[in-house]
């Protein structure tokens, strides 16, 4: 199987990562990837870029070197009542959004909580991703957690660096995630979680699980662009329409009209 997209990295507007927009762009297209997406850190992470980064957006190309590029967002899962760091506003300018926990924003309490948590990030309507649920840090309760996936028809992401170079200990835990999925009949996004270009669409540890388990390919909704846009317009996004043309000249299936 070979993998078309990348649904998670980040620039240089999240100080912690190393790589512009176009040092992606041109990355991608080296690889053969058909789309990528840029995916900063919503605003309560420390390194987070100003609101207003989110917004202009708009300003940055579609497609360039042959390859689409989404424009997205990392939100911080919040606790109760907020649930997420990114308003209704602010998603109105995003083509798909994120929703992850991370240390510095919410400290780590127990599995109910962390799995509170994740559920209210979901039931917002706000996201269309679970963003790496495998971290050890927050232990959840798995089952729980997919249901409340599949019910609000947001993918459980299965990340690419979880596996070799961050939050270390989550290796076990994905794959009982992905293994949850399967058995109740869901959905993933693979995504490489890049922090630097070198690495944007390297899924390979991720897709290898995949493959050991036997999960059903059709499930992996960012094996490539029209499957993965055809999903964001289920969600109402524009970006499927856009792109439309776009999927036509690559050759690839067009989206239904839903």
């Amino acid at each position: 199987m070979r993998h078309l997209t990348d649904t998670h990295a980040h620039t240089v507007a999240s100080t912690h990562a190393y790589s512009t927009v176009d040092e992606y762009f041109r990355e991608a297209a080296e690889k053969g990837l058909q789309l990528f997406s840029v995916t900063d850190h919503g605003p309560e992470m420390p390194d987070a870029p100003h609101p207003w980064h989110f917004g202009n957006m708009r300003v940055l190309p579609r497609i360039k070197y042959g390859v689409a590029m989404l424009r997205g967002i990392e939100a911080n899962i919040l606790p109760e009542p907020r649930a997420i760091d990114a308003n209704e506003t602010l998603m109105s300018f995003m083509d798909f959004g994120i929703a992850s926990l991370h240390e510095p924003v919410f400290p780590p309490v127990d599995a109910k909580t962390h799995t509170q948590a994740m559920i209210a990030a979901m039931e917002t309507g706000r996201i269309q991703i679970l963003g790496h649920p495998g971290n050890p840090n927050y232990p959840i309760h798995i089952e729980e957690v997919v249901r409340a996936a599949r019910d609000n028809n947001v993918l459980i992401e299965i990340n690419n660096s979880s596996f070799v170079s961050s939050r270390s200990g989550s290796a076990p835990i994905c794959v009982e995630i992905l293994e949850t999925v399967q058995r109740l009949d869901w959905k993933v996004a693979l995504a490489s979680d890049s922090h630097v270009h070198y690495t944007i669409g390297d899924v390979d540890v991720a897709l290898s699980k995949v493959d050991a388990i036997g999960f059903p390919e059709a499930q992996v909704v960012t094996m490539n662009p029209a499957r993965l846009l055809g999903f964001l317009k289920e969600h109402g996004k524009s970006v499927a329409d856009e792109l439309s043309e776009w999927l036509k000249a690559q050759d690839m299936p067009a989206i239904l009209e839903m």
